[in-house]
């Protein structure tokens, strides 16, 4: 790049070239292009264009006005690829397709969008080396802005370039490469300078020019043509140089025609640059004969097919600086030429910002805009427009439930602040009991959003009483969220279980959830065994739908059926309800429900000895949160670092109780227990144990029986080990249950309870039980002097314990078979040890048959990707095909 092309941008040219090399390679490629306004950073985009030599180039760019419609941003960059439409697979295809207003179909997710648009450029890249250009990325509407960055975090085996250019901070980018872009230096910016200014001006007026312009490329091109010798002799004004910018084009502004102003606003508050639309406008607001002469001796201003301004402060100049009343003549005449079956939403905001007074018929529109926003996933937009048409409102009750009805949306789309600051102004609105109880139902469910749990309970409690005379249905389920909410912040449970609205007739599968839980913390477990059954039964057979995500699968969670699945100690349903809901949620896109559902399957692959599926898990909750900027949910890592011997859980447990959590507390005391028996440290184990024990947490209360005992045992506790027994008298009988009453018996002294422990666990899929189970049968049997069968024991624990991750347990069973007179044998490596926690996902999903678009959608990554990391597992594990991978051992 020379500095006849650009001047003085020799470094950034070169690493942009870079990029497009790489690019080309099939290496992806992003690169986040930040710096004030006026720095330089289109024409680096320009850069781009002309040196992408054998690349396809798309671009795009964001507009302030045009943040309020959902998918604008990205439609313009993938509008050129919709031909391919028809290539991506059925549920991408549809869910881009309702986004970007094709298609008619459930309510698209971000995710899934984003999924169809990284596949759909991926298919272009294929045919040729593509490079996407993304200027003004601030002003990107949030969902393209959230596509965007799915999509560029998941560039690794794309022939695509992705550059976007930003001035101020965009979240959802945040964390992708990017190159500051500053300003020239002394010699360059006085190069510079000296092309624009004509005449002869002052040394030191020169200088400070330079001085003042920080080396910005706009100001030092811009201000002199906008202030007059005078001015220039006095160099330039105070304030920020954005401001100085701007108010320099004002200046070259105000001298035009007044009709030519009022056709450069037109223009201004038209941001899709089309030109039929500004030309009808102008009809209707009786410009003259050629407006637009005068404008384009101004160079600030192009009209062709499409309007462009020179710079988007030109546009931001020319709109700020009219007065109220020429902005909203032209919002007038540009809702008027817009025409409503096209492009309704458009003319419903052009209506908006032109009407001067509070209009029911203007409120409407926008009402029917944000619906049409909020199905095609843009839930923010949909806020914008009920906030807008709340407003214009006259009547004040029907003013309140739009802004209810937009502080919903901010809620869903996860402007939690935003959303209760609108709760406060629906609050001010006229009294009304139901909205009232709304109210107090949507800040219980952002306390919870918020993880705190032991505000939203009496909040979501309160709402259910108040719902009742309107809604029983609601206030059912209503209650169960509050009752899910106690449980989660440890919350005395009885008075609360009793309150509950009375069940519909029939019941449905949440009725009896609801009522199995009320018996079961007011008449304890016995009295709830049969409801529990039954409620376990008709949640197992509920056929739900990715159209059910926002009220039906957390009952599969860890917050209802997985609870009654553990109290019932049916691990396999457990197991198969985290599959289902992981399913779900992904298929919806449900991001929060997603990370939830993950660490619930992520905890049942650890209880059943898979430390590398609970791991691809892990990090795909963690990949989430990248995308969406909230924090991992991680609960199942406690377990993880448990079973590698990792105290992750002391310090997260005395938070979780100061922060009002006891049901993180309490999963933390559990691991707690579990780490510490395996270190040996067996008082500790007993001490986190008895917390839970006495607590009697559902669906812990009973897991943490066999910790107790074994720490108990250890310690000389007699009578603690006893009162674990005495607690597995009432469990229902399954293989899992019968063999942790048997560990429970042998614990308390009958010897027969080892024996009996195994072939109990051994019909279950809980690995590590059975793992343990041989270790307590061997450690037992050493200790009687019977060393040839303890070490046959040792060995299958060491072995075991081994491949289910679970280090310090495997130690013990280490040390067990030294004091023998036995050293473990090394386990035989396993090709497998090899592969990444994401290598290893794939090869699992590609052995069970899934083809690499399958793979790719359950994994949010393209099928070029999946094939890229396949080939690498196939290197790995030492096969060279699908059919040799599934005959191999994972």
């Amino acid at each position: 790049m020379s500095d006849e092309g650009l001047l003085g941008r020799r470094a950034e040219g070169e690493t942009l070239d870079r990029l497009l090399t790489q690019a080309r390679t099939g290496a992806g490629q992003v690169l986040v292009l930040r710096g004030e306004a006026g720095i330089g950073k289109t024409a680096l985009l320009d850069h781009v264009s002309e040196r992408a030599s054998g690349f396809r180039v798309a671009r795009a760019a964001g507009v302030e006005a045009e943040s309020a419609f959902p998918y604008a941003g990205l439609h313009q960059l993938c509008v050129p690829f919709l031909d391919r439409l028809d290539r991506l697979p059925a549920p991408q295809r549809e869910a881009l397709g309702t986004a970007f207003g094709m298609a008619t179909g459930p309510r698209p997710t971000r995710f899934m969008v984003g999924l169809a648009v990284l596949t759909l450029l991926a298919e272009v890249a294929d045919e040729q080396p593509l490079v996407c250009l993304v200027d003004d990325a601030q002003w990107l509407d949030s969902m393209s802005s959230a596509v965007l960055g799915f999509v560029a975090r998941r560039l690794l085996a794309e022939r695509i370039a992705l550059v976007f250019v930003l001035r101020e901070g965009n979240d959802h980018l945040d964390g992708l490469p990017e190159l500051f872009v500053r300003g020239l230096d002394d010699a360059d910016s006085r190069a510079l300078l000296e092309s624009v200014i004509k005449g002869p001006v002052d040394g030191r007026v020169r200088d400070r020019i330079v001085a003042e312009a920080r080396g910005n490329p706009l100001a030092l091109l811009e201000l002199p043509r906008a202030w007059t010798t005078a001015e220039l002799a006095d160099g330039l004004d105070s304030g920020p140089l954005t401001s100085r910018i701007e108010q320099g084009f004002v200046r070259q502004i105000e001298p035009l025609p007044a009709d030519t102003r009022l056709l450069m606003l037109t223009a201004a508050a038209e941001p899709l640059g089309d030109a039929t639309l500004l030309w009808q406008a102008a009809g209707l607001l009786g410009l003259g004969a050629d407006p637009a002469a005068a404008a384009l001796g101004t160079g600030l201003i192009e009209f062709g097919a499409r309007v462009r301004f020179r710079h988007p402060l030109v546009r931001s100049a020319v709109y700020r600086s009219a007065s109220a009343v020429d902005r909203q003549r032209v919002h007038r005449a540009l809702a008027d030429v817009t025409d409503p079956a096209i492009d309704p939403d458009r003319r419903a905001w052009h209506r908006a910002h032109g009407t001067t007074s509070p209009d029911e018929e203007v409120a409407a529109d926008l009402e029917t805009s944000a619906s049409r926003a909020q199905a095609r996933g843009g839930l923010l937009a949909a806020a914008a427009f009920l906030e807008q048409a709340a407003v214009l409102t006259p009547e004040p009750g029907r003013r309140a439930s739009r802004e209810l009805a937009a502080a919903r949306s901010k809620r869903d789309a996860g402007a939690l602040d935003a959303a209760l600051r609108l709760l406060s102004a629906v609050e001010a609105g006229p009294p009304d009991e139901r909205r009232s109880a709304e109210i107090e139902h949507l800040r219980g469910h952002i306390a919870f959003d918020r993880r705190r749990v032991a505000d939203a309970a009496p909040l979501l409690f309160s709402a259910a009483r108040r719902l009742a005379p309107f809604d029983a249905d609601l206030a059912r389920e209503t209650h169960l969220e509050a009752l899910s909410a106690a449980i989660w912040a440890g919350s005395p449970l009885a008075d609360a279980a009793r309150t509950a609205p009375p069940p519909r007739t029939p019941p449905c599968a949440l009725d009896l959830v609801l009522e199995a839980l009320s018996i079961r913390v007011t008449a304890g477990y016995r009295a709830a065994v049969p409801l529990m059954t039954r409620a376990l039964d008709e949640v197992r057979g509920l056929k739900v739908g990715a159209d059910d995500i926002s009220r039906v699968p957390w009952l599969f969670g860890n917050r209802a059926g997985g609870i009654i699945a553990s109290e019932l100690w049916d691990f396999d349903t457990r197991r198969a309800f985290a599959q289902q809901q992981v399913r779900l949620s992904r298929d919806a896109g449900a991001l929060v429900q997603l990370q939830f559902a993950l660490n619930f399957l992520a905890d049942n692959e650890l209880m059943a000895g898979e430390p590398a599926a609970a791991q691809a898990l892990l990090e795909e909750d963690v990949r989430i949160s990248e995308v969406t900027g909230t924090p991992p949910v991680g609960y199942a890592m406690l377990l993880q670092a448990a079973f590698r011997g990792e105290d992750k859980a002391t310090s997260l447990g005395a938070q979780a109780r100061s922060d009002g959590q006891g049901r993180l507390a309490t999963i933390a005391d559990w691991t707690l227990a579990i780490l510490h028996n395996g270190l040996g440290r067996h008082d500790m184990a007993r001490d986190a144990a008895v917390r839970v024990f006495d607590s009697d947490a559902l669906g812990y209360s009973s897991l943490i029986a066999t910790e107790l005992a074994e720490a108990a045992s250890r310690t000389g506790d007699a009578e603690l080990a006893g009162l674990a027994l005495e607690r597995s008298a009432d469990w229902v009988d399954t293989a899992w249950s019968l063999g942790a009453k048997a560990r429970l018996r042998a614990l308390n002294g009958a010897a027969e309870g080892f024996r009996e422990s195994i072939d109990h666990f051994a019909r279950t899929s809980l690995k590590p039980e059975l793992a343990r189970a041989h270790l307590l049968y061997g450690e037992w049997l050493r200790r009687e002097g019977q060393r040839v069968e303890a070490r046959e024991h040792l060995r299958t624990a060491h072995e075991m314990l081994m491949a289910c991750g679970m280090s310090t347990f495997a130690d013990r069973a280490q040390r067990e078979l030294q004091a023998t007179g036995e050293t473990a044998r090394k386990r035989t490596a396993d090709p497998t040890d090899e592969l990444t926690a994401q290598e290893y996902q794939i090869a699992r999903l590609a052995r069970e048959g899934y083809s690499n678009p399958e793979i790719g959608t359950r994994l949010f990554i393209s099928p070029r990707t999946v094939e890229w990391h396949l080939r690498k597992v196939f290197g790995k594990v030492g096969v060279t095909s699908r059919r040799q991978l599934r005959d191999a051992r994972f």
